[in-house]
């Protein structure tokens, strides 16, 4: 299986023992599982944010008045 070496300041390798601690968890583990966490984040940003954008015209024409006023009138933002 790949590894990765990471480098960190005293400081900070402090404030992340620390972290795996409070977490219950190895360092290793705790530095897998927190790459794989942004990972999994990083999909469910994207695919609200698309969810989002397929509901927007749906909202605005539901709340007609919470649409910022730039949008309002079809106008670009500044």
């Amino acid at each position: 299986m790949p590894s990765l070496n990471v480098s960190f300041t005293e400081e900070e390798l402090a404030g992340v023992r620390a972290a795996a601690a409070a977490e219950g968890k190895s360092l290793k583990q705790y530095l897998h599982d927190l790459g794989v966490r942004e990972m999994q984040r990083g999909r469910f940003v994207v695919g609200a944010s698309a969810w989002a954008e397929r509901l927007r015209g749906e909202f605005d024409d539901a709340f007609p008045d919470e649409v910022p006023p730039a949008e309002r009138d079809g106008a670009a933002a500044a």
